[in-house]
């Protein structure tokens, strides 16, 4: 009897060991060293990720800064090519002008036509150059430089056409001159019938 009560409290332990070790999970530990270099790694992150928000807007201000100077660039771009255009707009009618004017093959009365025709693109010109002396000095009507940049572009496409217009002109009248000459050899050539 004894044996057989031993054998029920050993099996009535170890059966309440087994059921005790199968449902109780036990305490959760918290290991404070980690929890205290978590701390220090998002305090670590929150650092860096300000230094990196301050890094994006120094990077927006410079990429504002290059396309301002890219406008004004652009804009010292146009207004040169528009200088160059004026100046060989000027070379051309003073030394073409003078040409067609003393060739004996130009009429009295298409004189004054001929002046009239070149004097009206050196006007067009002049009022473009003042247009963009006052966009360029006064800032006129607010523009930034984007709008600015594009009147500019308009006015040097302007005086590009004047520049083919002017060539234009020359050719034909020299064309007319050519014909006139050619015209005047055929009619005072010595027939030898």
């Amino acid at each position: 009897m004894r044996n057989t009560i031993k054998k029920t409290i050993l099996s009535a332990t170890l059966l309440i060991l087994v059921s005790a070790t199968g449902t109780a999970q036990g305490m959760p530990v918290y290991d404070n060293t980690n929890f205290i270099s978590l701390a220090k790694q998002l305090i670590e992150s929150a650092k860096q990720t300000s230094e990196l928000l301050k890094t994006v807007e120094f990077l927006q201000e410079q990429k504002e800064r290059i396309e301002q100077v890219s406008n004004v660039i652009q804009q010292l771009s146009a207004v040169q090519e528009l200088i160059q255009n004026n100046q060989q707009l000027f070379n051309m009618v003073q030394g073409d002008l003078q040409e067609i004017l003393n060739s004996e093959y130009i009429k009295p009365d298409e004189i004054n036509r001929v002046t009239q025709s070149f004097n009206e693109i050196i006007e067009s010109s002049m009022e473009s150059v003042n247009y963009v002396n006052q966009i360029l000095s006064s800032g006129l009507l607010k523009m930034d430089d984007a709008e600015r940049a594009k009147v500019l572009k308009e006015h040097e496409l302007k005086s590009k056409e004047m520049v083919a217009e002017i060539q234009s002109k020359r050719r034909r009248y020299r064309e007319i001159i050519q014909f006139r000459r050619m015209q005047d050899i055929i009619n005072n050539r010595e027939t030898g019938f």
